[in-house]
């Protein structure tokens, strides 16, 4: 990779005005010329994405054609339902609070779960708070996970998942996601709108998205926008300061997770001018000196960036359609 680009610290600067605009006709034109529907429904998690993707939304057709969902759940943070609240109240839509906690136990996603923290943690009970972190891509080597629990007198444990047990996590948490796009379905079903998705170019780009669940949608306004121009976004269309100073997390498990622990290399700010170097064919070294890290350092996340991509692209793929037998060029049984 080759480039020179003097100025980095530009490189995700845009015109917020003209995005705006372009974005929300965009969103009328595909509810008119392909989708058919009329009006929009939004998962509203409290984050600043959900939240700039509710507020294009309403500038787009207006609050009275936006319906919003708050999802919470038992491992949900008390702040995701507030600041949801908060950003629907503060639009003026219509929405919703329903908790999927009933949901989710029934359909074993904590019996699965607690049971795979049991075979790291034999005295886990199912009380304590737990999370996975990730490690390995900044230092060259091939990602890990670790589950980490904390005890109810406070202290953390910490150990390396095997692989069974992480894929057995992941998969029941995201049962979560996926119950959450099943309800936003029926509300849209039952209004006759189109769903919205609010992953940000990031999370699109890195496979940060649960097939089934946060990745489908039937638009996604914010998808080529990198977390600083959502950031941006959500300053230029006044949301509240609950909003635009929020730090990203999953909200997915009990412990306090930011996104870069779990899954980027790097915070958001940083992740971003890293991934927009790379899509540039900007040198690791330019960025890293952008950044104030080693050069190699951002050539790990470099790396890690087309590990990610290489591993997630099966999210990104539509059902394979296999071609028609044409009649009478079949084998009989």
């Amino acid at each position: 990779m080759s480039g020179s680009f003097p100025s980095l610290k530009n490189a995700l600067n845009f015109d917020a005005e003209a995005e705006v605009a372009r974005i929300t006709q965009s969103i009328r034109d595909l509810l008119r010329t392909k989708i058919n529907r009329r009006g929009l429904v939004i998962g509203i998690s409290g984050g600043v994405d959900s939240a700039v993707c509710a507020a294009l939304c309403v500038k787009a057709i207006g609050a009275k054609k936006v319906f919003g969902l708050l999802m919470p759940e038992q491992d949900s943070s008390d702040s995701s339902i507030s600041l949801g609240e908060l950003v629907a109240r503060h639009l003026e839509i219509d929405y919703q609070i329903k908790n999927i906690s009933s949901t989710l136990t029934a359909i074993g996603c904590y019996e699965w779960r607690d049971q795979a923290i049991k075979n790291i943690f034999p005295a886990y009970d199912g009380s304590w708070k737990n999370k996975i972190a990730i490690e390995g891509g900044l230092e060259g080597k091939i990602n890990h996970f670790k589950l980490i629990v904390e005890k109810p007198n406070g202290e953390l444990l910490s150990e390396i998942l095997p692989l069974n047990e992480y894929l057995t996590i992941v998969a029941a948490t995201n049962f979560k996601q996926r119950v959450r796009k099943t309800t936003e379905y029926f509300h849209a079903e039952r209004l006759n709108y189109a769903v919205i998705g609010t992953p940000n170019r990031l999370e699109y780009d890195q496979g940060f998205f649960v097939k089934g669940g946060d990745g489908l949608a039937d638009i996604k306004p914010i998808a080529h926008l990198y977390k600083s121009q959502v950031y941006a976004l959500a300053r230029y269309l006044g949301l509240p300061d609950g909003i635009c100073n929020a730090i990203p997390s999953t909200d997915t498990y009990s412990l306090q997770q930011g996104q870069d622990e779990f899954y980027f290399a790097l915070p958001y700010q940083q992740m971003d001018l890293a991934l927009w170097g790379y899509n540039h064919g900007v040198a690791a070294s330019e960025i890293a000196d952008e950044l104030r890290l080693s050069t190699k350092t951002i050539s790990y996340v470099y790396k890690d960036i087309e590990a990610k991509r290489k591993t997630t692209r099966y999210l990104h793929l539509p059902a394979q359609v296999l071609a028609e037998l044409e009649v009478g060029n079949h084998n009989s049984f």
